[in-house]
């Protein structure tokens, strides 16, 4: 084996443990969290300092205009399951708040076919 390859094999190594490591181990969230789920910042998200280089300071700072769960995860480049594991931690912890999951049947057409580009948004982009 040359020694190239076993720094491949330990990147992809790192890759995998790494959000292990971000939720303690946990895949699943203690809430549910769809794709789709939008979002938002409560008031004292913006209390707390969070540093830009910390993976749930990123997350928080994603979540600074109503976005769903898909686009959360394509702008700070983890894992779908890591950040609903995260995003559920935020949202039991008083940070963050789903302000809606899913349709209704007295959704409009317009939100529909809003929330239908956002989530495809956010899946190109995962």
């Amino acid at each position: 084996m040359s020694p190239h390859h076993d720094d491949e094999e330990h990147v992809h190594t790192a890759r995998i443990v790494r959000p292990y490591t971000l939720t303690a181990g946990r895949t699943r969230a203690s809430i549910d969290l769809p794709v789709e789920a939008i979002i938002e910042w409560l008031p004292r998200a913006t209390e707390r300092e969070w540093s830009e280089h910390d993976q749930v300071g990123r997350i928080v700072a994603a979540c600074a205009e109503r976005t769903s769960v898909a686009e959360i995860s394509a702008a700070v480049s983890l894992p779908l399951g890591v950040v609903r594991v995260l995003l559920g931690d935020l949202v039991e912890q008083g940070y963050l708040r789903v302000a809606a999951t899913t349709l209704t049947d007295a959704s409009s057409r317009d939100v529909r076919q809003d929330l239908i580009e956002r989530t495809l948004r956010g899946l190109r982009a995962i």
